[in-house]
């Protein structure tokens, strides 16, 4: 479906993401099956949708909560590893995702959502120049944001700060696991060479297995949790998960 493709290149994200909320319930709808499960909704398709921005992964967006195979699998990490749903917390999401805004919100939890141009976060914050005081967050959720950020070590200095000692986060990025080197190349600004070379049209790098040693020269003790490994390969494909993708898991002691 060629047309996914072309809705994410050329639509604004803000926009996007305001029209995703009108057309969504239709699709899901017409989607309506028993072969693939939404786990963070526990709805079911006959397929999913399709995603990416230069290379579509097939079925793989659901069409109820737009959850990603990222998605889903932190929301099976939440839910069977942490306590997060069961112990309150004051918890800090940049760039909030819609799959875990409003069931997040409903949580007994003190929940700060924050980006710099998203319609639905309740800040407006630069990621390099937090408003929150030091110490602040016991959970922070900061996905697919880094790679977006020129200064992504200012970014990640941020976010440390505002952990209280003791507290957790989870920084997924998009992550080549076959290249031992972030690469980046900062006079790369043309949108279509970054959408070929960094996979789509806004991110600045493509990060290797070194940014897991970046978060730990930040402070953080990072946990590289392989947590596909523990679902069975019949979940896995009902659920749609990427086999193989690590969570970076992270502390401030």
């Amino acid at each position: 479906m060629k047309i996914f493709k072309v809705i994410l290149n050329t639509i604004p994200r803000p926009l996007l993401i305001k029209l995703s909320y009108v057309v969504r319930p239709f699709i899901a709808f017409y989607l309506k099956g028993n072969k693939y499960t939404d786990p963070i909704d526990n709805k079911s398709f006959r397929k999913f949708l399709p995603y990416g921005y230069q290379v579509q992964r097939q079925n793989v967006l659901s069409p109820s909560t737009l959850s990603l195979e990222r998605h889903r699998l932190l929301w099976l990490y939440l839910t069977n590893e942490t306590d997060f749903f069961t112990s309150k917390k004051k918890v800090l999401h940049m760039a909030p995702e819609q799959c875990f805004l409003t069931r997040f919100r409903k949580l007994n939890h003190d929940y700060v959502t924050a980006d710099i141009d998203s319609p639905i976060a309740d800040v407006t914050a630069d990621i390099i120049n937090l408003p929150f005081n030091d110490n602040s967050f016991d959970v922070i959720f900061c996905n697919h944001v880094l790679e977006h950020i020129q200064d992504d070590t200012k970014a990640m200095k941020e976010l440390f700060r505002v952990m209280k000692k003791g507290g957790m986060g989870i920084f997924q990025v998009p992550q080549d696991l076959n290249r031992n080197v972030t690469f980046e190349d900062n006079s790369i600004t043309n949108p279509k060479e970054r959408a070929k070379i960094f996979g789509q049209y806004d991110h600045v790098r493509v990060y290797g297995r070194d940014y897991f040693d970046k978060l730990r020269s930040i402070g953080f003790e990072v946990k590289e949790v392989n947590y596909s490994q523990k679902i069975s390969s019949k979940l896995s494909i009902k659920y749609r998960l990427m086999e193989g993708e690590l969570l970076p898991v992270v502390f401030k002691n």
